[in-house]
């Protein structure tokens, strides 16, 4: 597990966004299982709803999943999400931010995405991090923390 974000992943259209892309911002990275289920789809759309906040803080809003650019791109369309939606189809991000590992859900252990939060300042480096979130409520701790801070 590292502190430091660093990554060139495609987006929802196909295009390379790396951490470099992002240095010298400010940014929330969330992880989130699967495009179109009903976790992920209330998570992404509270960090819709609530994007003109994060930016007026200073924050870019970026999701990452293991789902591939084609259904991000479709999740992305359906639910009109306003920031990229990255594909980390090899787990490698979330692995090295401790994203990526065994879970239990409804009593069955697999190994899978860990839906996390990361808040990543201007340096790439981690500032806070919230583990294994539920999906409803996630979006308003962090934006009382970050904005009422």
């Amino acid at each position: 597990m590292t502190d430091k974000v660093d990554f060139s992943l495609r987006n929802q259209d196909g295009e390379q966004v790396s951490s470099s892309d992002l240095a010298g911002q400010r940014y929330v990275m969330f992880f989130y299982p699967r495009a179109m289920t009903p976790g992920c789809t209330t998570e992404s759309c509270d960090f819709r709803d609530s994007y003109a906040e994060f930016g007026e803080a200073g924050y870019q809003v970026v999701g990452v999943s293991p789902d591939p650019p084609e259904r991000n791109a479709k999740f992305k369309e359906k639910e009109g999400l306003n920031f990229d939606l990255l594909s980390d189809e090899d787990h490698s991000l979330a692995a090295s931010l401790g994203a990526w590992g065994e879970k239990t859900m409804y009593g069955k252990t697999s190994e899978g995405l860990i839906r996390s939060t990361f808040v990543v300042g201007e340096d790439g480096q981690v500032v806070k991090a919230y583990r294994n979130v539920r999906a409803k409520g996630h979006v308003a701790r962090v934006k009382a923390d970050l904005l009422e801070s």
